[in-house]
């Protein structure tokens, strides 16, 4: 055989080979669309073992279980612990878990366990109710400064300041502010959630003292405006704190990072809207209310203008008082003026 028709033979044979390989790739690629849309296609398999309950969203530390925090979810038998709240259990009732206080943090869809909550009357169920960095105060209120018992624990409220403020003359000022904003309330008297009849109606009734969530700074001014006046309830409406936040972000007070993803800027959104805040104050005084009460209380006088204006007028008396005589009687001295004689 000649050496022209060899090498004619070998590029015959690798064309074959290059094009077997080409036809095997096209087969294969074909098929696993097919297989990808099949598997796609096929339901995903159910849990087939006992209900338990899950958070049906996140529940950081601090969140106090209410009824639309938990729900029941088919669970894997194989992977059921002992911890977890099984459907039928006593303990396992969602109406007896509302109230609760998250003590460790809790996912989506995350199996709720016996350790991951702390109940009213337990051992640290405050500490555990209290956010990070904040601390709990107490405030005596009354039927008329405690908004007739219409607030609940999970409400949050405004702290009004009462007090007279006295003038160097005439009666004292009567004056109002609004001293701290958007407090939550954790519990009131010894209730850290509402009571509820038979029907599940949530029963307004009176009590004495309201404990709210405050930053420590915030916690001073309160126990020292308990020391100047009265402090009364404002409640606040559902809405007052969405408003705010609006006004927030179109002043710039809001800073949310570049890039920040929906879930940060919800994170930071509601880490803002539970925020109490203690700057500037509005007020009012008895002077807004009644035209025959005082708006303002005249500004105090120096101490050194105050002594030179007697140290003058002692001058004046002594000037118009004219000549005395000083009579002594048994150790006591008497001043007799005789110009007027």
């Amino acid at each position: 055989m000649d050496r022209k028709k060899v090498i004619l033979l070998v590029a015959a044979l690798l064309i074959a080979a290059v094009t077997a390989f080409m036809a095997r790739s096209m087969f294969t690629g074909a098929s696993a669309p097919q297989a990808a849309a099949a598997a796609a296609s096929a339901p995903a398999p159910v849990p087939t073992g006992p209900k338990v309950l899950v958070a049906t969203k996140a529940l950081p530390v601090g969140t106090i279980i209410t009824a639309d925090s938990l729900r029941y979810q088919p669970w894997p038998k194989e992977l059921i612990e002992a911890a977890y709240f099984k459907e039928g259990a006593e303990s396992a009732s969602i109406d007896g878990l509302v109230g609760t206080v998250v003590r460790n943090a809790v996912t989506a869809g995350q199996p709720l366990t016996q350790g991951s909550i702390v109940k009213p009357g337990d051992r640290g169920f405050l500490a555990a109710a209290l956010g990070p960095g904040m601390r709990a105060v107490t405030v005596p209120v009354s039927a008329l400064t405690g908004v007739a018992g219409f607030v609940f624990p999970g409400d949050r409220v405004d702290l009004v300041l009462t007090q007279n403020v006295n003038a160097s003359a005439g009666p004292p000022l009567k004056v109002s502010e609004t001293i701290v904003r958007n407090l939550r309330v954790l519990a009131t008297d010894q209730r850290s959630s509402p009571s509820v009849d038979e029907k599940g109606n949530t029963i307004v009734s009176e009590y004495k003292l309201v404990t709210i969530e405050a930053t420590p700074r915030i916690a001073e001014k309160i126990t020292v405006a308990q020391s100047i006046g009265t402090i009364s309830l404002s409640l606040r409406s559902l809405a007052d704190n969405a408003s705010e936040l609006e006004q927030a972000l179109a002043s710039g007070d809001i800073n949310i990072p570049e890039g920040a993803t929906a879930d940060q800027e919800q994170a930071i959104m509601r880490q803002l809207a539970q925020r109490p805040t203690a700057g500037k104050s509005s007020y009012a005084t008895g002077g807004d209310v009644s035209r025959f009460q005082r708006s303002s209380v005249p500004a105090q006088m120096p101490l050194a203008v105050a002594a030179e204006q007697a140290r003058t007028q002692k001058q004046v008396e002594k000037i118009m008082k004219g000549p005395v005589v000083r009579v002594s009687r048994a150790g006591s001295v008497t001043e007799i003026d005789i110009s007027r004689r």
